[in-house]
């Protein structure tokens, strides 16, 4: 049977050559330093340094306003790369681009021009804040308010888990402008929001695990914004924004999960090959093959699943169908992997010493962030009833 090769473009080489690239700051830079600034949760600065230089925090910026324009394919790839070797670092360029993907589709062109530069250098970095304590998945519920006051918004209000919020100097922030207006999606509107006299940063948030990454409360108190920097320049948009950058965050965090997935995968399979019981190695039990064969098939499910709703995402589509599919499956996928590489390693994977400990601290975080996977279900069978109407 012949097997025809696939013709690569130019562009399939200039991708490979960028992930190759990716490769080896991962080798040289990320992978002999992780373990021990994720014990110490310190933020890299180092690691992020050499993404600006890189241009990585261009990463999804079209071409045209100093991006590297990639697509959401070949970014899914890069950030799967990047999560199995410290799923953090991850967090640092997706919270961004997300930011930098709203402002590209929603912004007006003036907007777009005075930002994108900016942000595809890493000179003006930050990220997305939605989350309130008491308005996370139901969005809609937020109490941020941005009053009008002449060619300004006066903003009063707290954000929570904002990814980037201490290091970050920009948010894409989600406000009520209209609170009395109904539907309430109608009375939300985004701005883009830089530090400064009534902004600051309440405090850094612990976590359980992705750690490096800071996770802060955002204090918000009669802070003024130019009323040219709401997005897109009409009020009543923000929850459309909202929901096209959670599109693409989406896809990031399918991506993670099977970093994660394949991370947990790898470091089993090299295991079971070293460790001995009962006079043979580990992968020659049975109960043990069968957790291998399960968490390699979950491992390539996953990343299909991502590349699809990668793929629809680049051709234009609407995709919460097909990315909630992938951040479901993929995420679930990581927590089943990491967990059972934490079993196959016995004690040690219990141990700060072996990475599978980390693997199964940040796994948890994914089935969570960017909508819980609950949520994601009901969209999914939303989707299905409306594609599939009798």
């Amino acid at each position: 049977m012949n097997v025809i090769a696939p013709i690569l473009t130019e562009q399939d080489h200039q991708d490979r050559q960028l992930l190759e690239s990716v490769d080896r700051f991962l080798d040289r830079h990320v992978r002999p330093v992780a373990m021990q600034l994720e014990h110490d949760d310190t933020y890299p600065q180092d690691i992020v340094d050499r993404m600006k230089e890189m241009g990585l925090f261009g990463a999804v910026i079209p071409v045209e306003y100093g991006g590297l324009g990639l697509s959401a394919a070949t970014y899914s790839r890069m950030i799967e790369r990047i999560a199995a070797v410290w799923m953090s670092v991850s967090g640092i360029i997706n919270s961004h681009l997300i930011m930098a993907h709203i402002v590209d589709r929603s912004g007006t062109e003036a907007q777009k021009r005075e930002f994108l530069p900016r942000f595809a250098t890493g000179e003006l970095r930050g990220g997305l804040a939605l989350t309130e304590p008491d308005a996370g998945t139901d969005l809609q519920a937020i109490r941020t308010t941005a009053r009008r006051d002449g060619d300004h918004y006066v903003v009063n209000g707290t954000k929570t888990w904002i990814s980037n919020g201490i290091e970050g100097g920009i948010f894409a922030l989600l406000v009520k402008t209209d609170a009395a207006a109904q539907p309430r999606h109608t009375g939300m509107s985004m701005l883009l929001a830089e530090k400064g006299p009534g902004f600051r940063v309440g405090r850094k948030l612990e976590k359980l695990g992705y750690k490096g990454i800071d996770s802060a409360e955002l204090v918000f108190e009669d802070y003024r914004v130019p009323a040219d920097r709401l997005i897109g320049g009409v009020e009543g948009r923000g929850m459309a924004c909202a929901i096209s950058g959670l599109e693409l965050g989406r896809i990031n965090v399918a991506a993670r999960g099977v970093g994660i997935a394949q991370a947990a995968l790898d470091e089993s399979v090299r295991y079971v090959q070293q460790r001995s019981t009962f006079g043979k190695k580990l992968h020659e039990h049975q109960a043990i093959a069968l957790k291998l064969g399960d968490m390699a098939t979950r491992t390539e499910a996953a990343r299909l699943l991502t590349q699809q709703a990668a793929r629809s995402f680049d051709r234009g589509e609407r995709v919460d169908y097909e990315a909630g599919m992938a951040k479901l499956f993929a995420t679930e996928a990581a927590l089943e992997n990491a967990i059972e590489a934490m079993r196959i390693h016995g004690g040690y994977g219990y141990s700060k010493e072996f990475l599978v400990e980390r693997l199964y601290r940040d796994a948890p975080l994914l089935v969570i962030g960017e909508g819980t996977n609950e949520i994601q279900r009901l969209l999914i069978a939303k989707r299905l009833i409306e594609r599939n109407p009798i």
